[in-house]
């Protein structure tokens, strides 16, 4: 039987990485140095323009949504998100970016890459949020004492 670590939703440390990678992409890379990329690393100001923040969506939102359906009481448990959970909510944040939003309510682009990056972003965070605990880490069993067998 699979033993589960609790899922620790904003305390959870891949997420906390995306947020604050999201943040400096947003607030200092992009605004600050974009110039230098421009200049040295022409081919990575694209990248971190477009996709980047594409990569970090699973990651750096995920974590809230589940929380806030375990706080409204619509997740059952405190287990890392699984495959299909995570397939679900990549289906959904999908269609709704890259359909609904640019064709409907004229919000955003609906640019197919995009959508490698949400699912590169989460297979990668499904992958860290369900990998195998190490021993040290594992919840300990009670062991039955001498005088108890």
């Amino acid at each position: 039987m699979r033993r589960y670590e609790k899922f620790r939703y904003l305390h959870d440390r891949l997420f906390i990485f995306a947020l604050t990678a999201y943040a400096l992409n947003r607030l200092l890379i992009r605004p600050h140095l974009g110039w230098f990329f421009h200049a040295h690393a022409e081919w990575l100001l694209p990248f971190l323009h477009s996709h980047f923040d594409d990569l970090l969506l699973m990651p750096a939102a995920l974590p809230v949504i589940l929380w806030l359906q375990r706080l409204l009481k619509l997740r059952p448990h405190d287990h890392p998100p699984g495959w299909l959970e995570m397939f679900a909510h990549l289906t959904l944040w999908s269609v709704m970016c890259k359909i609904v939003g640019p064709l409907y309510l004229h919000i955003g682009v609906a640019d197919p890459w995009d959508l490698l990056f949400f699912t590169g972003g989460g297979i990668t965070a499904c992958l860290w949020w369900n990998r195998p605990l190490p021993e040290s880490r594992l919840p300990v069993q009670s062991q039955p004492l001498a005088h108890e067998l």
